[in-house]
């Protein structure tokens, strides 16, 4: 059996990086449907995620541990750019290179999330 794909209808796929800063489905399987939920947790990464990346501008001893922590709170709320650039971080505080570029990354993907946050919080 052969098929005729000039005559199927395609449907587009998905992209596979929502185009939001958070991924509001992920978040909302993360706080089980409930709104309240999803909103303390907006404001607590919004919040603790402005301290944590004042604290790793300043290149602490501690900055890889910083930059994981950050990492982890992003992927728990769908702020899959600000995981992937605090990776980044993580890997160049390893590496001792272009950890100025990879924070100015980390910092330009955190001010999206928060953004978005603002815009889902009614702020913006």
């Amino acid at each position: 059996m052969s098929l005729d794909l000039e005559r199927l209808t395609w449907m587009p796929s998905p992209p596979l990086v929502p185009d939001e800063a958070i991924d509001l489905a992920h978040l909302k399987r993360m706080t089980l449907g409930e709104p309240a939920l999803e909103d303390e947790v907006l404001a607590l990464f919004a919040a603790q995620s402005g301290d944590l990346m004042r604290r790793l501008n300043a290149l602490p001893a501690d900055a890889e541990a910083l930059a994981h922590t950050l990492k982890g709170s992003a992927r728990a709320i769908g702020a899959f750019r600000v995981a992937d650039a605090a990776l980044d971080v993580e890997a160049a505080l390893r590496g001792r290179d272009s950890v100025a570029e990879s924070l100015a990354a980390l910092e330009e993907a955190l001010e999206e999330a928060r953004a978005a946050i603002a815009r889902l919080q009614g702020r913006a």
